[in-house]
């Protein structure tokens, strides 16, 4: 006669009070390293590692459930982007996922395309799975949000909103000051879409500092760009739409550096060349805009370090080791590469 068939062997589970014997300590103490507490920071680094090591070795899994009824917590935060794979967003939530993943925090991404009815839902969804706060990134936020909230390129002063904040008009004087130091005096600009959090302010600070320079933004030679497209083809398709108006220029500032690479890739077409006849400067300082040919100069937002600081601030707010802050402002920095040069003595014109 068979015997039964074994049932699988159950894995021993290492609980934290067997950590806690292990090393010869209260379980509070233990529970306040691996949970990261505020309260982790009065213990000596040396007890520290040595609580980490043991959890290590042991093979110590926390009871995620356990735990979450026990402190009331779930430890987890809802990041709602505009997009998920942009090389803007990417970038962004490289940062913010590895400094979450630090701190033992767990997230849900949601996407809403600047759609305000998806964008509400989401809300609402995120809190019934137990959300502790909000990361957006370029999200507009019409009103106080139900949880705490850090907004990576947020503009509008909200209550309960920290806004991380790039210096614009830094931005634009670093940019236009280094086209005019070149000799450029007939400067083209590609006009971010309405829907980007980041457009309006960047806008108005391009006009403010352009004018205290004596620049002449000329109307002509400014290009609005529309559409969702976050590929260079945006820039290609509104570059081909400047060139059309056949008004001379030497330079383009684009409002990204996608936008900028897409419009390069229209002049090239048309015969121009890079930066001989016209520079171009981009904005952002993505990882493909030192790879484009040529190379491309570009006004540089830390990107992961303002997922980093997003994530941070939020964990900070929440477990009460931070007071709210309304913002958090971003110093850019100026990075020359080989997409501008001299303006020309002669301003070529492409043929119709």
């Amino acid at each position: 006669m068979k015997g039964k068939p074994s049932s699988p062997r159950k894995e021993n589970h290492v609980t934290l009070k067997a950590v806690a014997k292990h090393l010869g300590l209260t379980p509070g103490t233990v529970s306040a390293v691996l949970n990261n507490s505020a309260a982790s920071r009065s213990i000596p680094e040396r007890t520290r590692n040595r609580i980490v090591e043991a959890a290590r070795k042991l093979n110590y899994r926390p009871n995620f459930m356990a735990r979450s009824l026990r402190v009331q917590r779930t430890y987890t935060i809802g990041v709602i982007l505009e997009e998920i794979g942009d090389a803007y967003g990417s970038t962004i939530m490289s940062g913010i996922e590895e400094l979450l993943r630090n701190r033992s925090f767990f997230f849900f991404t949601v996407a809403h395309r600047h759609d305000a009815k998806l964008l509400q839902t989401y809300w609402h969804m995120l809190m019934a799975r137990g959300v502790e706060g909000f990361i957006t990134v370029d999200t507009s936020i019409p009103e106080k949000p139900p949880l705490p909230t850090v907004a990576v390129a947020g503009h509008r002063s909200v209550e309960d909103v920290t806004n991380i904040t790039l210096d614009h008009h830094k931005a634009a004087r670093l940019a236009l000051k280094h086209l005019k130091e070149l000799g450029h005096e007939h400067i083209a600009f590609l006009r971010g879409q309405p829907e980007s959090s980041d457009s309006e302010d960047r806008w108005a600070a391009i006009c403010e500092v352009a004018k205290q320079l004596n620049i002449c933004v000329r109307p002509e030679l400014v290009v609005q760009m529309y559409g969702r497209d976050s590929t260079p083809d945006i820039g290609y398709t509104f570059g081909k739409e400047l060139l059309s108006h056949r008004i001379p220029f030497t330079a383009l500032f684009a409002f990204n550096d996608i936008s900028a690479i897409g419009a390069m890739g229209a002049f090239q077409e048309a015969g121009l060349r890079v930066p001989e006849d016209v520079s171009i400067v981009g904005f952002d300082d993505i990882a493909i805009a030192s790879f484009s040919k040529p190379a491309l100069t570009t006004v540089k937002q830390p990107l992961k370090r303002m997922g980093e600081i997003a994530a941070s601030t939020l964990l900070d707010w929440i477990e009460e080791r931070e007071d709210y802050r309304p913002e958090i402002l971003i110093e850019p920095e100026l990075v020359v590469r080989k997409s501008t040069a001299p303006a020309p003595v002669e301003i070529k014109l492409v043929a119709k």
